[in-house]
């Protein structure tokens, strides 16, 4: 299996089939070589690696978003601790690290965030 498939494969199982299904339905000409990079590289390479558990980069992801104030892709990643067994109290620990590390206002603000997804997730 290539990367990308691997990627596809991996990205399915994190994000779930409908999300990765309305990517590719929104892929362009344009942004068809970005979205292979991100398939091959993100998850055909550092998601597919069995070093550490899904749910160790899961935490790492939300935390690196977080502490990056890339906050778009939190709901997302959020909504994919179903998949990867994050727990709520998994993502406040690494909230709680984006506090001390990075800031305390890109953590509120995460945590804001991933209240608000929880709390839709629940229904």
């Amino acid at each position: 299996m290539d990367k990308y498939e691997k990627g596809m494969e991996v990205r399915r199982a994190v994000l779930g089939a409908a999300h990765v299904d309305r990517a590719e339905a929104a892929k362009t000409p344009f942004d068809a070589p970005f979205q292979d990079l991100i398939t091959e590289g993100a998850w055909g390479t550092v998601w597919a690696d069995d070093t550490i558990s899904r749910r160790e980069r899961s935490m790492l992801t939300l935390a690196l978003l977080a502490a990056t104030g890339n906050f778009a892709e939190i709901p997302m990643h959020i909504r994919a601790t179903v998949n990867t067994g994050a727990s709520e109290e998994d993502v406040m620990q690494a909230f709680m690290h984006v506090a001390v590390y990075a800031g305390a206002p890109k953590a509120n603000h995460a945590i804001k965030l991933a209240k608000e997804t929880f709390a839709e997730m629940r229904g």
